[in-house]
């Protein structure tokens, strides 16, 4: 499901689209809001692990990312949950169950009502085929990164399970509200 634009990025405002576990046969459901002006996106809904597991939006980055990106730097608000931001090629296998190629993915921390800011290195992020890390010698291209996500799920980007306390159980709420998200060059992390 197509949901609201919003949440700007390179200059643009983000598409973003739900993909949760119903692919799976879950149950549980992503709603999603903005902010009038579009420059907050709330990822929010309701996780149900009966069958499933994970709620997640992602949308396309047209162009991929600048070739000297080294990091990314998200600001966000969170529940105290564990989140993971998700990046991939954008191939429509990327994140179905016949995918080739990985995403690449950091857990994302978050404490209750606190705004916190995060800097993800690309040369730090897991790469996960069918939600479980992988061994590659292949390294992530900015320039071919053509989408971005962001996921609540029951296991971490190191295949992990996320435990009760940073994921929860049963049927429960969560809330995501991501203020920024900017690419870092070396010389600008430094």
């Amino acid at each position: 499901r197509i949901l609201p634009a919003s949440l700007k990025f390179l200059g643009r405002t983000l598409n973003w689209h739900r993909l949760d576990d119903g692919v799976m046969g879950g149950q549980s459901e992503t709603v999603h809001s903005s902010s009038t002006d579009a420059n907050e996106l709330h990822f929010s809904g309701l996780i149900n692990t009966a069958g499933g597991g994970f709620c997640s939006i992602r949308s396309p980055i047209e162009g991929g990312l600048p070739s000297d990106t080294a990091a990314i730097r998200v600001c966000y608000v969170g529940d105290g949950k564990t989140y993971k931001v998700l990046f991939s090629d954008g191939t429509k296998s990327a994140f179905g169950p016949s995918r080739r190629s990985p995403s690449w993915q950091s857990d994302l921390p978050t404490k209750k009502g606190v705004e916190d800011t995060a800097i993800i290195r690309l040369d730090s992020l897991t790469p996960s085929l069918q939600g479980g890390p992988i061994g590659t010698d292949t390294k992530i291209d900015p320039t071919g990164v053509k989408d971005m996500g962001f996921m609540l799920s029951l296991k971490l980007s190191s295949g992990e399970s996320n435990p009760v306390e940073t994921y929860g159980s049963g049927i429960f709420p969560f809330s995501l509200k991501i203020r920024s998200v900017e690419t870092l060059s070396a010389d600008e992390m430094n």
